[in-house]
């Protein structure tokens, strides 16, 4: 029925466990990075979630605990068992990452997850992989494929109705930074142990500061500039003298130690909070400083006119070469001199600048900004105010924008130009990262995106639920006791569907050294007798628990309830197959197989 070359596989055997099997193998993957990743600044408490190393199809390197991250660089990924039904593993331009017929749905949970919440990619993960090897043994029972998926269907809702009854405590006002920080911890917590409190605290700052009024917060707000140290140490004023920051989280660096900014004993409480947007360049010109700045910008080079055709110009004498010159020349003083008389002094440009431009602009005392990145310009547009032009005229008032300063600032030894408001509010606000290696200030990166990610998600839905495994211990104990009052064989299902929940606390707890079975047992105990928060003591030595709201550590009801839905629907499409057909894979003939070396035959 196909043609040469294609392949069908069919049945349980075939087919459903080869799923499950590949499925497995990629969850297991991400599973050791589950939980907090410290950075060996506390010696007292262990790290949790291994981190992974990563080279991607382009040679960059990559170590980090993100699930996210791991998934979307991942080229090659070899399943043990899979035999004939290779894991392939491409780069889609819609789904980046692993593409296995059925280990890509469980990449698209998580990527919807990502999209959705921002956070919690490698709960679904975890999960998922959890409810298809509960699957699998049921399936090896005896249980068909219908039971289990219908068993599935009915234990999710029955979660989704329970979870709001798990919620512990709600935001209260998410202008106020100190609340906010602490809802925060928990999500930076996971990328950066050990320094969650203080940097949960400067991406509060940063959050509430751009917070608008309507409560449409935008994440593409927070901006991240990262700067790399080098050397064993940095001199602190460098650092002092950059005053237009809007958020500056700073480590120093000595002897290969992290120590935050609040911690060092010259620049302790020098983190300040102020408005505007950092870029990693130089000004152009003679010109580095502008008060009450009045902002052009275009999307254009900061050059002369071109003719859009090609044109011949025959110069016979010296003087028409002169007066052909003079004539270029007269032209570009009258575009810059009309810019400067609209009251313009700060001219931003998102091409090349020309030496004879340049000559003019420092004629007229305009400060010159050049930005290759057009993302860049269009958040710079937003922030002053201004409108990116397509051609070199001069704007209009409604066209320019306006900041109280733009200046050229120096962070240890990298250029910074800083444009800076001194409103309270703001539409733009920087993170600027300094760090000694660019996988470290890669892994910073991510801890502040998870945390803008949350603080996102509390805008939409302000409850929140214990985290440390608590909820999901409550969760697998409520959806047991409704098990075995379901009749039927979707029983079983249900039964196996609470007990995958199981599969969360048990990773933290080999993820952080200690006995998971005896973790287990002792929070069914607990939550035997009522105490819904309390989930896994991390920083215990010993298998211990602890009360989790008391702790600060919580997770979003929102990431929670779409982590769920979102594993449990992957699991089930991949339960559904039962029938794979792949084609004969597209390109032409192979290399004919036989001597390596083409001139061997030569000394026949």
């Amino acid at each position: 029925m196909l043609k040469d070359g294609a392949k069908h596989f069919s049945g349980l055997e075939e087919a459903v466990y080869r799923n499950i099997q590949a499925c497995k193998e990629l969850a297991q993957t991400t599973r050791t990075a589950y939980g907090p990743n410290g950075n060996g600044q506390i010696q007292a408490v262990r790290d949790m979630g291994m981190n992974k190393m990563v080279i991607n199809r382009l040679e960059k390197l990559f170590v980090t605990n993100d699930a996210a991250t791991i998934l979307r660089e991942l080229e090659g990924l070899c399943v043990p068992g899979c035999h004939g039904l290779a894991l392939l593993c491409l780069l889609n331009a819609g789904i980046k990452g692993v593409q296995h017929p059925a280990a890509k749905m469980i990449v698209m949970a998580s990527h919807m997850q990502e999209q959705e919440v921002g956070d919690g990619t490698n709960f679904v993960l975890v999960f998922a992989g959890a409810l298809l090897e509960l699957a699998e043994e049921l399936l090896r029972i005896g249980l068909s494929v219908s039971e289990v998926i219908s068993g599935y269907e009915i234990a999710c809702k029955k979660a989704h109705e329970i979870l709001p009854d798990l919620v512990c405590c709600s935001a209260k006002n998410l202008r106020d930074v100190d609340e906010v920080s602490s809802l925060l911890r928990t999500s930076v917590m996971s990328k950066q142990y050990g320094s969650e409190t203080f940097l949960a605290k400067l991406i509060a700052q940063a959050c509430v500061s751009i917070f608008p009024d309507s409560g449409n917060f935008n994440v593409d707000n927070i901006r991240v500039c990262k700067i790399l140290l080098h050397g064993g140490q940095e001199r602190a004023s460098g650092l002092l003298e950059l005053e237009g920051l809007m958020v500056c989280i700073a480590f120093w660096v000595l002897e290969s130690n992290l120590v935050p900014l609040e911690e060092h004993p010259v620049l302790k409480n020098r983190a300040i909070l102020l408005h505007g947007m950092v870029f990693k360049k130089e000004t152009e010109g003679d010109v580095t400083s502008v008060k009450d700045a009045k902002i052009a910008v275009y999307s254009c080079p900061f050059d002369g006119m071109i003719t859009e055709t090609k044109g011949t110009v025959l110069i016979k004498t010296a003087e028409e070469l002169m007066n052909f010159s003079k004539g270029e020349e007269n032209l570009m003083d009258a575009q810059v001199k009309a810019i400067a008389g609209t009251g313009a002094n700060v001219i931003v440009t998102g091409g090349k600048v020309a030496d004879m431009a340049l000559h003019y602009a420092n004629k007229y005392n305009i400060m010159l900004v050049r930005l290759n990145s057009k993302w860049d310009l269009r958040r710079l547009c937003k922030t002053v105010g201004a409108t990116a032009l397509p051609k070199l005229t001069p704007p209009v008032l409604e066209e320019m924008g306006h900041c109280d300063s733009v200046y050229l600032s120096e962070v240890g030894d990298t250029q910074v130009v800083v444009f800076k408001h001194e409103k309270e509010d703001g539409a733009i606000s920087t993170i600027v990262l300094r760090g000694s290696t660019d996988n470290l200030m890669d892994d910073i990166e991510r801890a502040v995106d998870d945390g803008v990610n949350t603080f996102k998600v509390l805008t939409r839905d302000k409850r929140l639920v214990p985290g440390g495994g608590a909820t999901e211990i409550e969760l697998a104990k409520q959806i047991t006791s409704y098990g075995e009052t379901c009749p039927g064989l979707e029983q079983y299902a249900i039964k196996k569907f609470a007990e995958a929940f199981e599969a969360i606390p048990r990773a933290l707890a080999e993820n952080s050294g200690v006995k998971a079975n005896e973790v287990i047992s002792k929070l069914y105990s607990v939550h035997q007798e009522g105490n819904k928060n309390v989930g896994l003591d991390i920083e215990a030595e010993v298998p211990a628990v602890k009360d989790m709201l008391e702790a600060s550590i919580l997770d979003t009801y929102l990431g929670k309830y779409w982590a769920i839905k979102l594993a449990t629907n992957a699991a089930v499409t991949v339960l559904r197959v039962d029938q794979i057909i792949m084609a004969k894979p597209a390109g032409g003939p192979k290399p004919p197989s036989g001597k390596k070396d083409w001139d061997d035959d030569q000394n026949d």
